[in-house]
């Protein structure tokens, strides 16, 4: 092994070979354990979000691999129309063009074309974190086979009834001119204004007043609702309205919906532009108004001298006009939430247009066939409600299953041109006509078209292939292999329908509804079987203070200038490349060289990923700090330097394993620590808390097998036994090879690394860590008298190393030790470890004071009722000692109070499993016995 970790240059190395020997591949062997990766965007790139989530995924599949289990992680990536489709747009902006300058085809064309210039940039960044995943079967939700499976699940659902056209109110990109879904809106606050206008009554004798945000949608109003007890307005219900500006007259209708306490309680009702107007409307048979052209214009339906107008300038001339008419009241600036469009950053407008949706809420259909929520809500619900499908951590079923109790019909078509393409078409009547394709749309056509048939224009949501990914990826509906374009076979439903339901699917809260849900309807209508087991919701990444990662806060990280490091010119020049207003390129420069004055130093792969694993916890968010990240690469040096201890105190020829128990009890100790951490890890591995297992394995490779095992193999290692060096040198490798058979799974490249070190010291044949099980924990030995001896061992060293620490005492200067107090085994102990004590502690050999005898100033540290004392006279200050006895005592209340207070807590004893709360009652008694001990020996002290 090389002198030092150097992480960038193993990690290239190792990848390679794994993927080039097919190490990712399901072996055929053992029970199917499956993941699917979340399909990122192919043309984007990786971002803490996807590292974050696919190490979480990369360790359940190395994990589950070593336990024999048949895995799969299925990989690919998802066209993301809309946002595939400006990203080429605006290239095309930027060469002074239009996609209709090019027309649908040459467009569809360039976007391949761009697509295959970048589709590999992500699984190549994914590959530097180290996944697992099986390229050979990489799929894109485009591919023929993908493709060929939307198809047939739309033609399915439209000939069940199950998917529909009709004009409904939709979220509107004006910019992009296409339907949006909720996830890609976001709600931003802004500064607004909230108008006050006065709608007369048709005889003139009365007035009501509203209150609006958007006063332009007035002249799409339809109706003023009152509520109906409210008494103030039950005389108007009924009657007739003057609209301003309009020349139409609207009813004043009565609706539960009204708030009668906000406001005026009277609220103007345009169902053309607003989703809870939309819902009255619907309920009181209104007929909706839409003045609004599809890029957010007055249309022909308002009042000729606001026609034309971009919808903000006809606010401008509404607000005056209605001044000018004296009906404006009132005009006070007002905080709104303004939904705003991710991919374009326009202000979303709720618009009336032809869409395709599938239904989700009607019980029967109208030709007494099951309808949406019967076949498809329901039964998604059933499967959570059941327990068939489990979420992780638990609180989560609630959202899912409050969701689908109040779901809507799902609107699946975008008005785009990159995409799946709707298998509808229409002749010149206007009939629809929807097969797999135009031949099969005739075949099953109820009436011969009229005329030639044209295609629909419009192309599905995104969501819609995403929602079949658990079986499309696996070869359905095809008969037989399914292979890509280069002739490679990628799946095959036949047999690989074995790995569905799949083990566990691993994603984030924000697409709970979008594709969870959905993947859990369309699986359950077309395969009978869920597609998951279980969802773990990772938490989202934030920043070291908790503050969301974004571009304009420069407070975003990239995974791979972690991984390599990056000097800080190079990282400003990143961060600010895209950001256009000087104001905020200017903040998040000063911020990028506040941050990171020397730029981001280089932690490498496994580093990043010990990070992650130890910040998944069950929470909602989780803050990076990359402080953090820098603790683990010292961890990963700490690996790396023990083994090359190990190894250069070892023979080069494999060491034979000795017969019969380890001879000390130095061994037996650390197997029975080894065995007790492996236990902790694989109950983490199964309630998916990364935390604690990162933490589990940290401190037993840190604390007890480099600081401690190490030292105490050192007497057995130099010393006259000759069958306790044997089999010392024996459990170093053992133990050293068995941890990072644990570790693997969070840190792979290093431990792939010393593991071929390692291996062939022990005989072992593999090729890989890789192809190595599990650790089999029953295996184990447990040694509860050697542990407790080494317990107490370690206790009186390290309270003479405390001692030695915190009087400042040179490490090479041997000292005097003392023992006082104590029982019997403490005496036979002392006797048992007396060499060792002196040979790791360089005391000189320990000497007792009898009971009654006089002894002198000392400091002390206490194990159980045993004082271990270190004189003062030639070492130590007494002053010193007196403040560092104070400094212990008031630690060690502290530790009894926080004791105390979780016995007094009623909940915590009623719920806390009984060998917790009996924890807690032995280490009250405990604290006392070392607290009693070190206040006498500071009364002794003066």
């Amino acid at each position: 092994m090389d002198k030092s970790f150097e992480p960038g240059q193993i990690e290239s190395k190792w990848y390679a070979q794994w993927e080039k020997r097919g190490a990712f591949k399901p072996t055929g062997q053992g029970e199917p354990y499956c993941i699917l990766l979340p399909p990122p965007n192919v043309t984007g790139t990786l971002h803490m979000g996807h590292a974050f989530q696919q190490t979480v995924m990369d360790m359940l599949i190395r994990y589950q691999r070593m336990r024999g289990m048949n895995t799969l992680w299925q990989v690919g990536t998802d066209h993301a129309g809309i946002a595939t489709q400006k990203i080429v747009e605006n290239q095309l902006a930027a060469e002074g063009r239009s996609r209709h300058d090019l027309g649908r085809e040459p467009f569809v064309e360039r976007v391949w074309q761009w697509k295959e210039e970048s589709g590999s940039t992500i699984t190549n960044q994914m590959r530097r974190l180290g996944v697992a995943a099986d390229w050979s079967r990489e799929r894109f939700t485009m591919d023929e086979g993908l493709s060929a499976a939307v198809r047939k699940v739309f033609v399915q659902w439209y000939r069940d009834g199950l998917i529909y056209r009709g004009n409904r109110l939709v979220n509107w990109d004006p910019a992009l001119g296409t339907a949006v879904s909720d996830l890609e809106v976001n709600n931003v606050e802004r500064d607004g204004h909230m108008w006050s206008i006065r709608y007369m009554t048709a005889d003139g004798a009365g007035s009501v007043v509203v209150a609006t945000t958007r006063p332009e949608t007035m002249l799409g109003d339809v109706a003023v609702a009152v509520h109906p007890e409210d008494e103030r307005y039950a005389h108007l219900i009924g009657s007739m309205l003057h609209l301003p500006l309009s020349g139409r007259q609207i009813p004043v209708i009565a609706d539960d919906y009204v708030d009668r306490d906000f406001g005026t309680g009277c609220v103007k009702i345009t169902p053309a532009h607003d989703f809870n107007d939309y819902a009255i409307g619907q309920r009181h048979k209104l007929a909706p108004i839409n003045i609004f052209t599809l890029d957010a214009k007055v249309n022909d339906n308002a009042p000729e001298k606001y026609r034309g107008l971009d919808r903000y300038d006809a606010r401008k001339v509404v607000l005056a006009d209605l001044e000018a008419a004296g009906l404006l009241v009132e005009s006070k600036p007002h905080k709104l939430q303004v939904p705003v469009s991710q991919r374009s950053d326009a202000v979303i407008e709720p618009m009336l247009t032809d869409q395709w949706f599938v239904d989700l809420t009607s019980d029967v259909l109208a030709d007494g066939r099951p309808g949406g929520r019967t076949a498809i809500t329901e039964p998604a619900l059933e499967a959570v409600r059941s327990g068939d499908i489990r979420f992780v951590p638990e609180n989560w079923t609630t959202t899912y299953t409050q969701w689908l109790d109040n779901i809507q019909d799902w609107c699946i078509s975008r008005q785009l041109w990159w995409g799946h393409r709707i298998p509808a078409w229409y002749d010149e009547a206007g009939n629809i006509f929807v097969g797999e394709d135009e031949a099969d749309a005739r075949r099953h056509a109820p009436t011969p078209p009229v005329g030639e048939l044209r295609q629909d224009e419009d192309v599905l949501d995104t969501w819609f292939s995403s929602a079949l990914w658990p079986f499309s990826t696996l070869g359905w509906p095809m008969q037989g292999p399914v292979k890509n374009e280069r002739g490679e076979i990628v799946a095959n439903w036949e047999q690989d329908k074995l790995f569905l339901p799949s083990a566990v699917l691993v994603t984030g809260f924000d697409i709970i509804f979008f594709w969870v849900a959905r993947m859990v309807m369309a699986t359950l209508y077309f395969t009978k079987q869920v597609p998951f087991r279980e969802v773990y919701i990772n938490a989202i990444v934030r920043d070291a203070e908790g503050q969301k990662m974004s571009k304009s806060k420069g407070n975003t990280l990239d995974p791979l200038d972690l991984i390599d490091g990056i000097e800080l010119e190079p990282l400003v020049e990143k961060s600010t490349r895209s950001l256009l207003i000087p104001q905020v390129r200017e903040k998040v420069e000063k911020r990028i060289r506040k941050d990171y004055p020397q730029g981001i130093p280089s932690i490498g792969t496994d580093a990043l990923r010990f990070t992650f694993a130890a910040l998944a916890s069950y929470s909602r968010t989780i803050n990076f700090d990359i402080k953090r990240a820098e603790g683990y690469k010292a961890f990963c040096n700490k690996l790396w330097n023990a083994a090359r201890f190990v190894l250069m105190n070892l023979p080069e020829a494999p060491i034979d394993a000795p017969t019969g128990a380890p001879v000390t009890e130095a061994e037996r100790w650390i197997l029975t620590r080894l065995k007790q951490t492996l236990t902790e890890v694989e109950e983490h591995f199964a309630t998916y808390r990364f935390d604690l297992l990162a933490q589990a394995l940290y401190e037993f490779v840190w604390n007890e097998y480099c600081d401690w095992f190490l030292e105490l193999s050192k007497p057995a290692l130099g010393g006259d036994d000759a069958r306790a060096a044997t089999s010392t040198r024996h459990t170093l490798l053992v133990v050293l090879e068995t941890v990072l058979r644990a570790l693997h799974p969070v840190i792979p490249f290093i431990t792939e690394e010393i593991w071929q070190a390692v291996a062939p010291r022990l005989g072992i044949g593999a090729s890989s860590i890789m192809e190595r099980p599990w650790p089999k924990v029953a295996e184990l030995p447990v040694d509860e008298a050697a542990s407790a001896e080494i317990e107490w061992f370690k206790a009186v060293l390290s309270g003479i190393r405390r001692i030695r620490s915190e009087m400042n005492i040179a490490p090479g200067k041997t000292i005097p030790l003392l023992l006082a107090d104590g029982d019997p085994a403490d005496r036979s102990r002392t006797a048992k470890f007396a060499a060792q004590i002196a040979f790791l502690a360089r005391t000189e050999a320990p000497q007792w004071i009898e009971p009654g005898a006089g002894e002198p100033a000392s400091a002390a540290a206490v194990v159980g009722s045993l004082r271990v004392l270190i004189p003062l006279a030639g070492l130590i200050d007494l002053t010193a000692e007196k403040a560092r006895l104070a400094k212990e005592i008031a630690r060690i209340e502290g530790e009894i109070k926080k004791c105390e207070g979780k016995l007094g807590n009623a909940n915590f004893v009623a719920n806390a499993p009984s060998e917790v709360v009996a924890q807690e009652r032995q280490r009250i008694v405990d604290w006392g016995t070392q607290l009693e001990a070190l206040r006498e020996q500071a009364r002794k002290l003066g």
